[in-house]
């Protein structure tokens, strides 16, 4: 057997594959071997408890463990770290408990803040500045480390009792889907739980939108007044919150935009 196919065999061998390893490799270096085989999993099961601690408290050991198995069978890691390896360990918790959202929900909050702990820097926007800002062409950039999930469950109350080690709630579907949205300030992951009318303001203002048309697409959903107010509400937030990386104008203070039409 060459080099390369008896590291392959043993590979296989780790990953639970069917395998027939030389007996001149394995012979009495069983009891050698086992110990590879169950610190592969071991390892992985621990990454994933890191990552997902209060899916992990809300299953408790045995379901959790179970489901990381089943993840590890069927998902070897292919990144060069270890940190990475969470990743669609959400869509697995779903496939697995179809009749429990809240589950999978956990989960993808979980993800959601491990990765915003792991994201970018960005220093919030000092309010201060405010002052400087054209309104009519702002556009807000938010902080790198921002995230939308979209929920139909108390999964945030359950998963900031689990954290404050307080009396856990029941699982609940909520009267109306939510959002959640994720970011980081300085190296502390935060999560809120929005309505929609917020997410879309958002979503807006991401897709590069100015505050002034922002306003104008809350308007045409939920009429001037309304849309005055839930755009002024979203922007003390933001400021609050530390989601906003900058306020910069699309084109530079002092410059017109060009006429259109034909010259004379």
């Amino acid at each position: 057997m060459s080099l390369l196919a008896l590291q392959r065999t043993f590979v296989d061998f780790l990953l639970d594959q069917p395998t027939d390893l030389p007996v001149a490799v394995s012979g009495s270096a069983g009891p050698g071997l086992a110990v590879y085989h169950n610190a592969y999993r071991a390892q992985l099961v621990a990454c994933l408890k890191d990552s997902y601690e209060r899916l992990w408290a809300w299953l408790g050991d045995d379901a959790f463990a179970s489901a990381a198995r089943h993840h590890i069978d069927r998902h070897a890691p292919t990144s060069w770290t270890l940190s990475d390896y969470g990743v669609g360990f959400a869509e697995t918790i779903n496939a697995l408990y179809p009749d429990d959202p809240e589950v999978a929900e956990i989960a993808a909050l979980d993800w959601a803040l491990r990765r915003a702990f792991d994201g970018a820097d960005a220093a919030p926007f000092a309010p201060a500045r405010l002052i400087e800002i054209d309104w009519d062409d702002a556009v807000i950039h938010f902080v790198p480390t921002l995230a939308l999930l979209p929920v139909k469950t108390n999964c945030g109350a359950i998963w900031t009792a689990i954290a404050a080690s307080e009396d856990v709630p029941a699982a609940r579907i909520l009267p109306q889907p939510a959002w959640v949205r994720v970011w980081r300030v300085d190296m502390q992951p935060h999560f809120a739980t929005i309505e929609a009318t917020e997410t879309d303001a958002i979503r807006l203002a991401a897709t590069g939108e100015s505050f002034a048309r922002l306003c104008d697409h809350l308007a045409e959903t939920i009429g001037m007044e309304e849309a005055v107010l839930v755009a002024g509400r979203c922007l003390s937030s933001w400021l609050q919150d530390g989601l906003i990386a900058d306020i910069r104008q699309s084109r530079p203070l002092g410059v017109t935009a060009p006429a259109t039409g034909d010259r004379a």
